[in-house]
């Protein structure tokens, strides 16, 4: 395991708190490990999700008209 010495702002300082009570944490290290963790999940996902992908698939299978102009779709509408 690594060790590091941080500084860290107030508001940042209270976030981590915050999230080292809701989690039941010890320290403040784990509080920032969740926090990387939710990150990772978020925005770092390299792949899209099987139920998206499913989602798409099943929307590109549709009927669909296509129309050229507004004017079209409002008398196709009427």
């Amino acid at each position: 395991m690594v060790q590091a010495l941080v500084e860290l702002d107030e508001n940042t300082n209270r976030v981590l708190n915050v999230v080292k009570a809701k989690y039941g944490l010890k320290d403040k290290g784990q509080a920032i490990q969740v926090v990387v963790e939710k990150y990772i999940e978020e925005e770092n996902e390299p792949e899209l999700r099987p139920e998206f992908i499913e989602k798409l698939q099943k929307i590109r299978k549709g009927n669909y008209i296509k129309f050229n102009s507004i004017n079209e779709l409002r008398k196709a509408t009427s």
